[in-house]
């Protein structure tokens, strides 16, 4: 799964094929910091996100998850 460093933390996002149909669903997991990577602290478990958006190909699903994640860490951080 690929991921990016964001405001400190580790996002892993994914677009997943829905089975049976053309669609993609966004997929995601935040991790805290940590300085060993066998001991990720679990902020929000890997889960299917933006469920109501309907993504045609991988890469807006991917996009899709990202802005969730976006939006969760901003909230977090209170701004």
């Amino acid at each position: 799964m690929p991921y990016v460093t964001m405001a400190g933390h580790e996002v892993e996002y994914e677009g997943v094929a829905v089975a049976g149909t053309a669609q993609w669903a966004a997929y995601l997991a935040i991790y805290g910091a940590s300085p060993n990577p066998m001991h990720r602290s679990s902020l929000f478990p890997r889960q299917h996100v933006a469920v109501d958006e309907v993504f045609l190909t991988k890469e807006a699903a991917e996009e899709g998850a990202l802005r969730v994640a976006a939006t969760l860490l901003h909230a977090q951080d209170g701004n």
